[in-house]
């Protein structure tokens, strides 16, 4: 467990470009395969990065429901963007993974796990609703009865770099869900990004706190200072900005009970004409865990496999069981999704499934805003009234 980054701020240090630069040459020296953000394919997406270098210098990302690009920033920031379609998720639940396979013998069958041993990760860049979706998916993957040994071996091997946001898009909420913009926990080390001048030279520095024993003994071989009360403050103000530019924000207060006690809302009806059903809130979704096993024999039955592949409550498939589909209709598979996500989730694991990243509506092909459906099934039932109600945006910052 980390520490509260608040809290211990007064106790940060700083470190330039260069120091950064040295932190993640230590990590690869020590072992770590080096996971964070770089600019590709038009997105800002997660790869195993070589150093420094291959960090997303000078871009940021400009999101809106059903819309992302990215676009040049007027200094060389490296962390001035909000967060892309891939999670760390990807790399802790893998996509697809082999989960064991068998060949035949002459004496009977040898059974053996399905793939080499992961890597140990550090990853950089990871934000606060980051984070907290990990804590999330631990008591989903290792929380409970069932331990799950992938998840397990990827997680607890891992060496976590935050990065607190010091600017958000309308499409988030962390603040709402109470997971950002800054990390509170579960980080080895937390950076916040500063720049500007410094006595008129411009600067490019990292204001860091350890919040673990490993951590600190990281920084402590880095060339790094005390932080003093200018830079506390511009951390301070970063975090401050983030939180004032997030968009409309989601009413949590009897949200639970809100879904659970408005199964037929006629908003359901009005969300399914909208609604694909194509599973992408799902896929880019931190926390959503939901997958399928396929098994293979080669033609001569002498080899068999069996993969484990992230799948989706809005496939068709997901709810069937012998006799028929479960969920047949495009209104009762978001029912379930949103429904789970902020209501059920609760009695399964003691939390919400949401932590307010807004890559649900980013990535949303018709701009679906879950802030939007939870706020006209609230008008709904508390007019008690079946009319058709509107789910536009309201303006920026509006009480959802």
């Amino acid at each position: 467990m980390g520490v509260d980054a608040t809290r211990t701020l007064e106790q940060a240090a700083v470190i330039d470009r260069e120091g950064l630069a040295l932190l993640l040459t230590g990590l690869r020296d020590d072992g770590y395969t080096l996971v964070g953000p770089t600019a590709r394919d038009g997105a800002i997406v997660l790869d195993e990065l070589d150093g420094i270098d291959d960090l997303p210098a000078g871009w940021t990302d400009r999101q809106e429901a059903a819309s992302y690009r990215l676009e040049r920033r007027d200094d060389d920031a490296l962390f001035g963007y909000v967060v892309g379609p891939h999670s760390f998720k990807r790399y802790l639940h893998p996509p697809r993974v082999k989960l064991w396979q068998v060949r035949r013998r002459d004496d009977g069958m040898e059974f053996s796990r399905g793939g080499a041993a992961a890597p140990r990760y550090a990853f950089l860049g990871v934000r606060a609703c980051d984070l907290a979706a990990m804590r999330v998916q631990d008591r989903v993957m290792i929380g409970q009865d069932a331990r799950d040994p992938i998840y397990a071996e990827r997680r607890e091997g891992a060496f976590l770099i935050s990065v607190h946001c010091t600017e958000a898009r309308s499409t988030c909420f962390c603040a709402s869900m109470g997971a950002g913009p800054v990390a509170d926990a579960g980080f080895d080390l937390a950076l916040t990004e500063v720049l500007g001048e410094r006595d008129g030279e411009p600067r490019h520095e990292f204001v860091i706190t350890a919040g673990t024993p490993r951590g600190q003994e990281a920084l402590r071989r880095l060339p790094s200072r005390p932080a003093g009360a200018r830079e506390l403050e511009a951390a301070r103000a970063g975090h401050e900005r983030a939180r004032g530019q997030m968009g409309r924000r989601l009413a949590t207060e009897g949200v639970r009970a809100l879904l659970r006690d408005n199964p037929e809302s006629p908003q359901w009806d009005d969300v399914a004409t909208r609604c694909l059903s194509c599973g992408n809130c799902t896929l880019v979704c931190p926390t959503c865990f939901c997958s399928t096993v396929e098994d293979t024999v080669d033609l001569k039955g002498e080899h068999a496999e069996r993969w484990r592949s992230w799948d989706s409550c809005f496939t068709g498939e997901f709810s069937y069981i012998h006799g028929g589909v479960v969920r047949p209709s495009t209104r009762a598979r978001y029912r379930q999704w949103l429904t789970h996500k902020l209501s059920t989730w609760f009695d399964q694991f003691g939390t919400s499934g949401c932590v307010g990243c807004g890559r649900c509506v980013t990535w949303c092909p018709v701009g679906i805003d879950l802030r939007a459906e939870v706020a006209a099934i609230r008008r709904r039932a508390d007019a008690d009234e079946p009319a058709r109600a509107t789910s536009s945006t309201p303006d920026a910052g509006s009480d959802a």
